[in-house]
C-alpha cells in the first residue's frame, strides 16, 4: 500500500512536467489510486445533507488531478518512444480510448530514447 502511496505523490510531484518518461507501474499507480479515491468520493456525495460539501469536493478534486493526469499519460506516450500529442486521441469516444489503453499497456522503449533516458535504469 505505501509503494502506491509513493507512486502515486510522485506523479502529483511532477505536476505539470510533460517531459521525459514514466513507467507502467508509475501511471497505472496513478490510475489505480484515482479509481479509488473517486469511488470514496461518490459514495461520500451520496450522504444526506453532507453530499453537497463532498460534490464540490469531488470538483476541486478532479480539477486539481487533470494537468498530473496529462502530464502522466504523456510521459507514458514518451517511454513507448510516441508523440505526446498522442493524448488527444483521447478526443475520439471508444476508439481513440481503446487504442490510447494499449500504447499506455504497452512495454517502454528499452534503453534510452529522443524522450529520455530509460526510467528502469
Amino acid at each position: 500500500m505505501e509503494s502506491y502511496l509513493i507512486s502515486y505523490l510522485e506523479v502529483v510531484k511532477k505536476f505539470a512536467d510533460f517531459t521525459g518518461r514514466s513507467r507502467r507501474r508509475e501511471f497505472w499507480t496513478f490510475c489505480l489510486c484515482n479509481i479509488i479515491i473517486g469511488v470514496a468520493l461518490g459514495i461520500l456525495c451520496s450522504i444526506p445533507f453532507l453530499g453537497v460539501i463532498f460534490r464540490i469536493i469531488t470538483a476541486i478534486y478532479s480539477l486539481a488531478i487533470l494537468v498530473p493526469g496529462i502530464a502522466v499519460g504523456i510521459r507514458r506516450l514518451h517511454d513507448t518512444s510516441k508523440s505526446g500529442l498522442l493524448i488527444l486521441l483521447i478526443l475520439a469516444p471508444v476508439v481513440g480510448w481503446i487504442i490510447l489503453i494499449a500504447f499506455f499497456a504497452q512495454e517502454g522503449t528499452p534503453g534510452d530514447n529522443q524522450y529520455g533516458s530509460d526510467p528502469k535504469s
